[in-house]
Formats: structure tokens, C-alpha cells, sequence
């Protein structure tokens, strides 16, 4: 949000904001016997995902006259940026000296671009995410307007990272070694991570053996590794004629690259090192 929401108490810009953008300004005075006041209100997050969030409005309302709150006419703001307007039908009624509770639930992608989601990566920390608008109020023929907004920071989203979770090589003759090798996506974020899919080419001494793509339409659950087994065999018509050499020192130096890809996510990953490899199976 800006430096002045930050500064200025959230009732009092709230009001100044809503009837700005709703027209509240221009409504005729209401008598004081129908007057709905707003006595609570909050925003609670019912689900986050990398791109996308669904926020719940809840408040209370009191009157002291009977009527009904006809709709919420509102807006999803991330940082000071709209990013959906909307109208919730509710019909909730309301009853001279009872507390009424009432609700609404929005759904918008705080996340625009894959350049925007590597930002707000590497940025950390937290995102407000807000619903402000107002609730539209009828009592016989009078109309009421009144301005809400309630905000909640969530966790950032982060990207994933891609790690060797294990590999060994298993040296089947003087020509021929095995390798197996098991790559990790590793979700750092409070929610599951969809995947479209991970490709790999794997290369040993410098040279490309083989390649291909997984965890294709999958996902990884929340603070969690999603394990993907790739195996790779390095012989003489995979490798070339020096395979024997490349074999008898007991250590292979491999490297793997690819690219992880989701809903407006690109991870480009490079890893290397070195497999000593294990007695003939």
C-alpha cells in the first residue's frame, strides 16, 4: 500500500477512499433513526496459491430501523494496485437491536507475470492483499452507502529450487556404469506448488548422454519435496569409445540442466559434481 494508507488510520481513509470512488459523497442525509453502522469488519484469507488468492470479507452491522443490505460493490487491491472489481449480491436483512453478520468471497490472481512472481520472490516478506468497496443498505426507500476495507498480509509467494536429493553410479563391467540419479523440487511455500513439468538433460565428462521431462501436470504439497528418479547409462554407445578410460578412474564428473515450469513460473537450474561409483552389481 501507499505511504500515506500506511500513515493514515485505515477507518478514516477507508470512508475518504470509498466514497471518492463510489459516489457516497453525493447520497442525501440520512435521519438519524435509520442509520446502519458498521461495527466490525475483517478480510481472512481462504486459500493462497502461487498466483492467485480467495479473500473473505466478514463485518457486523447494526441499525435501528429494519432493512436489508442489498450488495457489496467492491475492489481486490495488491499493493495499492486493483486488480478486480465486482458486485456480491447479499440480501442479508437486517433487525433493529440484533448484530447482523455478513460475508463475501473474491478470487484474483495477485501475481501478473512471471517477472512479477521472480520479484516478489526475491523480495520476501510479505503482501497485502485488501477488499474495500461499499455496502449498498435499503430501509423502505432510503439508501445507505457505507464505505468498508479490511486488509491482510500474507507470506510471499516463493519459486522453487531444484537439488540433487541423491545419485550414485553403478558399475555394471569395464564398460558399462549406471547412474542413478534422483532430482528434488523443494516447495518453500505454505501452499502446494502446481508443476507443469521438469525437464533435464543429464552430461558426464562434458559430454550430453540423455534427456527428457517430468513431474508433467503434477504438484509438490506444502513446505515439501517432490522426489523425480532419472537414470542415465553411460556406455560406449551412449558415451563414445573412450568409455573404458572414462570408467576405470572410479569417479565420474556429471552435470544436469533443465527448467521447471507452472502457472507463470520459470526455474532454469544447472547442477554438477562428481559420482564415485559403486562395486559391480
Amino acid at each position: 500500500m501507499s505511504n500515506v494508507m500506511r500513515s493514515t488510520s485505515p477507518m478514516v481513509l477507508v470512508a475518504a477512499l470509498a466514497c471518492v470512488s463510489w459516489g457516497c459523497a453525493s447520497a442525501p442525509a440520512t435521519p438519524a433513526s435509520r442509520v446502519v453502522t458498521l461495527t466490525a469488519q475483517d478480510t481472512s484469507v481462504v486459500s493462497q496459491g502461487l498466483t492467485e488468492a480467495t479473500l473473505r470479507f466478514n463485518a457486523q452491522l447494526e441499525t435501528a430501523t429494519s432493512g436489508r443490505v442489498e450488495q457489496a460493490e467492491y475492489e481486490l487491491v495488491s499493493e495499492g494496485k486493483v486488480l478486480k472489481q465486482g458486485t456480491a449480491k447479499l440480501e442479508t436483512r437486517l433487525e433493529p437491536g440484533a448484530p447482523v453478520a455478513l460475508s463475501f468471497e473474491e478470487r484474483a490472481a495477485y501475481v501478473q507475470s512471471p517477472e512479477d512472481l521472480a520479484r516478489l520472490s526475491a523480495q520476501g516478506g510479505t503482501v497485502l492483499l485488501a477488499l474495500r468497496g461499499v455496502l449498498v443498505v435499503r430501509q423502505d426507500d432510503a439508501e445507505q452507502r457505507i464505505p468498508f476495507a479490511a486488509s491482510r498480509g500474507v507470506r510471499v509467494p516463493r519459486l522453487p529450487t531444484i537439488v540433487v536429493e541423491e545419485l550414485d553410479g553403478a558399475r555394471y563391467s569395464a564398460e558399462e556404469v549406471q547412474l542413478n540419479l534422483r532430482l528434488g523440487i523443494r516447495n518453500p511455500n505454505p501452499f502446494p506448488l502446481k508443476l507443469s513439468g521438469l525437464t533435464w538433460q543429464v552430461a558426464v565428462a562434458g559430454k550430453a548422454l540423455d534427456s527428457g521431462t517430468l513431474a508433467q501436470s503434477d504438484s509438490v504439497e506444502a513446505s515439501a519435496t517432490g522426489v523425480y528418479p532419472v537414470e542415465v547409462s553411460v556406455t560406449k554407445d551412449s558415451w563414445g569409445p573412450e568409455v573404458k578410460s572414462l570408467i576405470s578412474r572410479g569417479i565420474l564428473p556429471y552435470g544436469v540442466t533443465g527448467e521447471l515450469t507452472g502457472p507463470l513460473m520459470r526455474v532454469p537450474y544447472s547442477l554438477s559434481g562428481e559420482v564415485k561409483l559403486n562395486v559391480s552389481r
